[in-house]
């Protein structure tokens, strides 16, 4: 029961004091489930991330809910993904309740626009931060580096695709390199 609190708190403290939605929280969840608790790796992160953004759903929450499942099960991810959840739905609770214009209130217009900075750093780190773990095989790296290039001059273009178009290439640009691999070692074989 003692983890299921931890699991529970640790999430609700993430959830509260990040700004910025899924992908500004995954250099939290990363600093505390990976290197302060230890409840996952890095590479285990890595995955996290790669599925939570491929599967339906919020990003952190799919984190939460796949770290508390590997701590303690399904009440694990019951705990870890209540924690992640509260905090926001709390908050808008009581915004809902007591402030109409809350966005119209030039000092909330004002820190927005500070917190909408700062979550852009934090996406930008948890991204250098996956680069520099992930392995560096030239293919990965060719695959990168043309996402990369794809979404800026979709962004330049103001062009209208969506990244899954992009995820999509990507995975199947690495089947595809899996496939002739595979393909490769069994002809070695013979």
């Amino acid at each position: 029961m003692k983890e299921l609190f931890e699991l529970f708190f640790t999430f609700f403290r993430i959830g509260l004091f990040t700004f910025g939605g899924g992908y500004a929280m995954i250099p939290l969840i990363e600093n505390i489930c990976v290197e302060k608790k230890e409840w996952i790796t890095h590479d285990e992160m890595m995955n996290i991330t790669v599925i939570a953004e491929s599967t339906p759903g919020p990003i952190a929450i799919n984190c939460a809910t796949y770290v508390g499942l590997k701590k303690k099960g399904v009440w694990g991810s019951v705990a870890a993904t209540l924690g992640v959840v509260l905090p926001s739905f709390i908050i808008i609770l009581l915004i809902s309740f007591f402030l109409d214009r809350f966005l119209e209130i030039k000092w909330v217009q004002s820190a927005f626009h500070g917190i909408k900075i700062a979550v852009g750093i934090l996406i930008v780190d948890a991204a250098v931060k996956m680069i520099k773990k992930s392995e560096k095989k030239p293919l990965y790296i060719i695959i990168t580096a043309i996402a990369f290039a794809a979404l800026m001059l979709i962004n330049v273009f103001s062009l209208k695709v969506s990244t899954i178009v992009l995820m999509l290439a990507a995975a199947v640009a690495g089947l595809i390199a899996y496939l002739i691999k595979r393909r490769a070692g069994e002809e070695a074989k013979k």
